[in-house]
């Protein structure tokens, strides 16, 4: 079961837009129903998919017959007033996919969210791919590999006879070499892939340790998913390049899945993620079901973007941060507003910047990544940690570091703090400080300047003069005017420590 505003989330990424929605989006998704004319049980569902049905307007007069919250049709056109109205009037919400989406890879999405949440919920992701890579190889009589887009493993045949060492690599690093994607880079193969449905033979390359490949693109509609690749010596036979072909569609529909599985995944881990760092009473539950062991933690706060786009790079950040099951990852995940949230297990800060740089590198170079580390908490302080690590954000905004963590920079935080309550009113508008700032902007005199240096040099003139370029008698000479201009009292430990903190809030040095 799932809302119909994480069906409009998800389905969003295959091509298809909202186009009217007279229901609440956080209605509740418990069923399918498919368009079936010959079916006389007029079958009911939440979601209602119009197979075969020519015109919008008829799509909702179906899905409103079959009270069902939303239907999803395909089509470029958007709806016109009537189908609008007549949506408004059923209270069914209109989904247009684009045509280019088939209806069986649309459907395995939707089965898998709505029907599947509960499998996904409880932690277990589909495994089938696998199984899928060992039928077409058996198939085709070689081994089978199937990649993402970006070249990493997602399955592979059990066969394994005569594989040769890029095989070997690839399987053993996850992801198949940087100096083969290089060599396939130059002969054209992904430009081959981004542009074509047909397999292409790769040629052998023995300085690389490469047989020759069979490879074909798996796509949904116009977004390419990832390859099949077939080890062979030379191009496959027609029938099995047909047989290679036709597999693409259905490892197509296993990825959809697959991203939907993950989708979901995500989700419950970002609602649990949010109630730990928004504090719970039942913490150790919360825990036990993300799969943490109990003990010490660090909240990380990282934001992403490139030049002035920050959605995009952030959604990729937060993929790369969750991607892969429990036993695969460190943390859990929660995307918040302009920020991916995680908790860390365990106390060492070092552990948490590495984790960062791990973020860093798997992201595209043109990614720039602002990352700030909360204090070690226990369960029932992760709300505070999280507290400090925007604050250490907010100090990377201010131009610190590109990753701050609260250990080495609490005092930083501090003065970032009381300026906050200064900036709501709370600073004082009368006393010394006040009163020689007006000073110093009535008569141009250096006062404020001169009373900083002699604080932060603990009174020592000599340095406090060279700080400012002028002799140690100017200090003393400034220093016995002020005393005509405000009462400092310099003799008092707590005078002196007042007028420190006023003078880092209100005029922070550079």
């Amino acid at each position: 079961m799932v809302t119909l505003d994480r069906l409009v989330n998800v389905l969003g990424g295959y091509g298809a837009r909202l186009c009217c929605c007279p229901v609440p989006r956080e209605a509740a998704l418990r069923d399918v129903v498919m368009d079936d004319p010959a079916d006389p049980r007029g079958r009911r569902g939440d979601v209602y998919l119009a197979v075969g049905v020519e015109t919008v307007l008829e799509a909702v007069e179906r899905a409103a017959a079959a009270r069902a919250s939303v239907v999803l049709v395909r089509g470029s056109v958007p709806p016109g007033p009537d189908a609008i109205a007549r949506a408004e009037e059923g209270r069914v919400a209109v989904l247009l996919v684009d045509p280019e989406v088939g209806w069986g890879q649309l459907a395995g999405v939707v089965y898998g969210l709505v029907l599947e949440g509960r499998e996904t919920e409880s932690g277990r992701g589909p495994t089938d791919l696998f199984a899928l890579a060992d039928s077409l190889a058996d198939a085709l009589g070689s081994a089978v590999t199937i990649e993402d887009q970006l070249s990493r493993v997602l399955a592979y045949s059990s066969r394994q006879q005569g594989a040769d060492r890029v095989r070997l690599e690839t399987i053993l690093g996850r992801r198949v070499p940087d100096q083969v994607r290089d060599l396939f880079e130059r002969r054209g193969v992904f430009a081959h892939l981004a542009e074509s449905d047909e397999p292409l033979f790769v040629e052998a390359d023995p300085e690389h340790g490469l047989t020759g490949r069979m490879v074909v693109a798996v796509r949904a509609g116009r977004e390419t998913l990832g390859s099949i690749w077939v080890e062979c010596e030379q191009p496959l036979s027609d029938v099995r390049a047909t047989a290679l072909h036709d597999s693409s569609r259905t490892v197509g529909l296993h990825l959809l899945r697959s991203r939907a599985s993950a989708d979901l995944e995500r989700q419950v881990e970002s609602d649990l993620v949010i109630r730990l760092l928004e504090g719970t009473p039942d913490a150790a539950s919360v825990l036990s079901r993300l799969g943490l062991p109990p003990g010490r933690f660090r909240v990380v706060a990282l934001q992403a973007h490139i030049a002035e786009e920050r959605h995009a790079a952030l959604l990729l950040a937060f993929e790369r941060a969750t991607t892969g099951f429990g036993w695969s990852r460190p943390g859990r995940s929660t995307l918040f507003s302009n920020t991916v949230y995680t908790v860390l297990p365990g106390e060492d800060v070092a552990t948490a910047r590495a984790w960062i740089d791990g973020i860093r590198e798997v992201l595209p170079a043109q990614v720039t990544v602002a990352a700030g580390i909360g204090a070690a908490a226990s369960t029932a302080e992760l709300p505070a940690s999280r507290r400090e690590s925007d604050e250490c954000l907010a100090l990377h905004d201010a131009g610190g570091d590109a990753t701050v963590a609260y250990d080495e920079s609490w005092d930083d935080i501090l003065i970032l703090r009381l300026r906050a309550a200064a900036a709501a009113g709370r600073a004082p508008a009368r006393g010394p400080i006040a009163d020689l700032a007006r000073h110093d902007a009535a008569h141009a005199t250096s006062y404020v300047a001169t009373l900083r240096a002699w604080l932060e040099t603990q009174g020592d003139l000599t340095e406090a003069a060279e700080r400012l370029g002028v002799h140690p008698n100017t200090i003393r000479y400034r220093l016995r005017k002020m005393a005509e201009v405000t009462p400092l009292r310099l003799d008092l430990p707590a005078k002196r420590l007042a007028m420190i903190i006023e003078l880092a809030v209100a005029d922070p040095p550079s």
